[in-house]
């Protein structure tokens, strides 16, 4: 029997995501009669991971459905395990960049993969807490249907279970290696309320994560295309695209990647910066391996802490961070797209040590960009007023730590995919006793 992970990665209270996401998992095992690992990484305060225990207690049972609900202690335990048994050096470096001291979007999704590859799964399918399914007829909308159709599946032998498709006849022998759609409502960036109070300010703000030398007609349209998702229009009918995947409509609330992806690469380790685990999303499509777009999309929802008080500072830095990690992700982004298919070996896997060189040589890019960046959301900030002059000040003493956050960051990720290889080897080989409950 087909063994797929679906998981829910969460740092707050979730129980009603938990309660959707186990009738997803329900509905997979039944339909497709595969076994469904619904996989709960909880890194919530304790009242939370209660109340999250709660609801996965109340799931009902469901043949074919093994739900494990690990806090970051029992993360932990199985990490250390599986570095321990790779044999790789710097143990206690490596933990750290599989299960950080702080928010980390690429290192629980990276825990995920291993985990994953632990269970014997051969694909993750990712959902996040702050978001739930749309209805239709008053039924929900799984994207799992789309993704179990056709993920691993030879895209030759796809074209069955999609509505349409775009695809080079030259890649129809390569498997299916992302599935995935957007959301609908709140822009998935909290930078909702800049646009509503000054457009111009929202337009400089966003910019600012476009390449170094962009024309202002590319970061126009890279402002247009930003974080909108799928807009708000709804589910009425199902319309799925086999071809290049549309990386600009696939989030990573709900997405599906095969094992032979995210088991030779894995995500930036990156702590504190939104955006983080999307790195696949453009190795997929540059490395010239197919893909489903469908719009089966996810229902976004802000939860309240990100705008106010603390929570509206952390996320504010997060923001920052996503846009210094840029100057080191879009040299690497333009050496996959000249890569292209020579990314792929001849068994169309992708092979890790061109991307790990990459990152390296990104890493000594110049900083004169990063410090400009830094500037330009200053001015912008201080524009808007207010929480954001406030935001503005905190940022200022800390500008020195988070550029060297951000080139530590790129460096960071070039280390873990050269230690990758063992790690799942050794997530492969845990012993069944050993394995997550």
């Amino acid at each position: 029997m087909r063994a797929v992970c679906l998981t829910l990665p969460t740092n707050r209270e979730c129980a009603g995501t938990i309660a959707a996401i186990g009738a997803e998992a329900a509905h997979a095992a039944a339909r497709f009669g595969v076994r469904v690992h619904l996989l709960i990484l909880d890194s919530a305060d304790p009242q939370a991971r209660r109340r999250h225990a709660e609801a996965v207690s109340a799931l009902p049972v469901a043949e074919g459905v093994v739900v494990h609900h690990l806090d970051e202690r029992s993360q932990r335990a199985f990490l250390r395990d599986v570095i321990q048994r790779s044999g790789l050096p710097g143990p206690d470096e490596l933990l750290d960049l599989m299960l950080p001291d702080a928010v980390s979007y690429g290192a629980c999704t990276n825990r995920a993969f291993l985990l994953a590859a632990a269970l014997g799964c051969t694909s993750v399918h990712r959902r996040d807490s702050d978001s739930r399914y749309q209805l239709l007829d008053g039924r929900p909308v799984f994207p799992i249907d789309h993704e179990l159709a056709v993920i691993g599946v030879k895209a030759a032998d796809a074209v069955a279970a999609v509505t349409e498709h775009a695809l080079d006849p030259a890649h129809a022998d390569k498997p299916v290696a992302l599935v995935g759609a957007s959301f609908i409502g709140e822009l998935s960036v909290d930078l909702g309320e800049i646009r509503e109070l000054d457009p111009e300010v929202y337009h400089d703000v966003v910019a600012l994560w476009a390449p170094t030398g962009a024309t202002d007609e590319q970061k126009r349209e890279l402002v247009a295309e930003s974080f909108v998702g799928a807009g708000t229009e709804p589910f009425t009918t199902d319309r799925a695209v086999l071809g290049r995947p549309d990386i600009w409509r696939i989030d990573m609330c709900n997405i599906a990647l095969d094992h032979e992806v995210y088991e030779r690469v894995p995500l930036p380790p990156a702590t504190d910066t939104i955006g983080s685990d999307y790195f696949l999303h453009h190795l997929v499509h540059d490395a010239t391996l197919p893909g489903v777009t469908h719009n089966r999309h996810i229902v976004n929802y802000y939860t309240a802490e990100r705008r106010t008080g603390s929570g509206f500072t952390a996320y504010q830095e997060r923001y920052t961070k996503f846009l210094l990690s840029m100057l080191y992700l879009h040299p690497v982004y333009a050496d996959l797209e000249r890569a292209g298919a020579a990314l792929l070996d001849e068994q169309h896997h992708v092979r890790p040590a061109p991307i790990a060189d990459s990152a390296r040589r990104s890493a000594a890019t110049d900083r004169t960009e990063n410090h400009r960046r830094l500037a330009e959301l200053d001015r912008c900030y201080r524009r808007l007023g207010g929480k954001y002059a406030d935001f503005a000040d905190h940022l200022l003493p800390r500008r020195a730590r988070l550029l060297d956050e951000a080139q530590a960051d790129i460096e960071d990720f070039a280390l873990l995919i050269d230690a990758w290889g063992p790690l799942v080897r050794a997530s492969k080989a845990t012993p069944t006793e050993r394995l997550p409950h």
